[in-house]
């Protein structure tokens, strides 16, 4: 059934995040950053990683703990690749890290067709998709990769989390072709932890076989979740996988020290890493297509005939959060339940901004 959300000028939102970053003493790069990201996710939909997951993340793992560190520079490492960049983040903010990246990937991507940044001592960037995203729609293809917050999912067949939700994030320019980019981005587990909090605070259920208890039973009750499962079962667990290994060669934390500094001794670390990747669509063109197509013709032909034979109403990867993003538009701001206002709100009180007041709020149902 329908939902009511209230309306929110990207404005006013980006206002209260940067000033409860700012607040927790991150700089104003950083602070803008993190907004952005934040504002993009709810743009295009992405509730399990707005503004509210962002700050909590900070909480938990983040200024809160020891994961990251406000109003700090990046470093970068030696590299004898031109093209390949490595960083040391030192905790800098995920958000603004990994816009540097990817601006950084794209600038090499222009010079050499392709570019890449490792990133070791990262904390979590919240939404990888908005990133590639950004990529695709500037025409470049992207991919990224993280090693989660937590080791949260339990190994295929096994009965203890060491592997994070780990996402895979890719962008491609379609726009031309479709009115939007194409981006595939997934959680390796059934379900993401920002999904399972977004549930407990909406009151509902999660889907069948998608968490376990802290007996390893399978649970639907957002309350009583302790680990994830891998969707796909082996196949969510090798690409989960893929990012712990990934990581690894970067010079990532043990999955299962990962922000659990209590446990992090003196030789070992607990951070996260990134890896981004981008290259320019002139950089792959072999110049031989069929029926003389261009190379932007060919991307059109080909997801024109895997949406053929009966197939025309099969939903695309990023086609949600087009029409996310068009109902945003619509609605002239940025789309909130009644409990994430609440949550906003205490935001809000924590850095001494008003509160959004839902008696003069405009609403639309969804």
């Amino acid at each position: 059934m329908p939902e009511t959300f209230y309306i929110v000028s990207e404005s006013d939102h980006n206002a209260l995040v940067e000033a409860a970053y700012r607040h927790r003493g991150f700089n104003a790069e950083e602070a803008a950053a993190g907004a952005k990201l934040c504002a993009s996710a709810s743009r295009h939909g992405i509730r399990t990683h707005n503004g509210i997951k962002a700050l909590h993340l900070d909480h938990l793992f983040g200024t809160g703990s020891q994961g990251c560190v406000a109003d700090v520079e990046i470093e970068e490492k030696p590299s004898r690749f031109a093209a390949a960049k490595t960083w040391n983040a030192n905790r800098k903010l995920g958000q603004a890290t990994g816009y540097a990246a990817l601006e950084e990937a794209i600038r090499l991507a222009d010079e050499y067709g392709v570019g890449m940044v490792s990133v070791d001592n990262a904390f979590h960037y919240l939404w990888g998709g908005g990133y590639v995203m950004d990529a695709a729609q500037r025409g470049y293809v992207a991919y990224t990769n993280c090693t989660a917050s937590l080791a949260e999912v339990v190994p295929f067949g096994g009965k203890f989390p060491t592997l994070g939700t780990n996402p895979h994030s890719w962008g491609l320019p379609t726009t031309d072709a479709l009115g939007y980019p194409i981006v595939i981005d997934w959680a390796t587990s059934v379900i993401a932890m920002g999904r399972v909090q977004q549930l407990a605070r909406e009151g509902k259920q999660l889907p069948p076989q998608a968490a376990v208890d802290a007996n390893g039973q399978i649970t639907t009750d957002p309350a009583q979740v302790k680990a994830l499962m891998p969707f796909g079962a082996h196949k969510g667990y090798g690409l989960s996988l893929i990012n712990e290994l990934i990581g690894a060669y970067i010079g990532g934390s043990l999955p299962t020290l990962r922000n659990r500094w209590t446990n992090v001794g003196p030789e070992e670390k607990g951070t996260c890493t990134f890896f981004f990747q981008v290259w320019h669509p002139d950089a792959m063109n072999c110049g031989n297509f069929a029926a003389g197509r261009s190379q932007a013709a060919n991307v059109k032909a080909v997801i024109d005939d895997v949406l053929s034979h009966g197939n025309e109403t099969c939903i695309l990867p990023g086609q949600l959060e087009a029409q996310a993003a068009a109902r945003s538009a619509e609605a002239g701001g940025l789309l909130f339940s009644a409990a994430e206002v609440a949550a906003f709100n205490e935001l809000a009180v924590e850095a001494g901004q008003p509160e959004w007041n839902t008696a003069t709020m405009r609403t639309v149902e969804s």
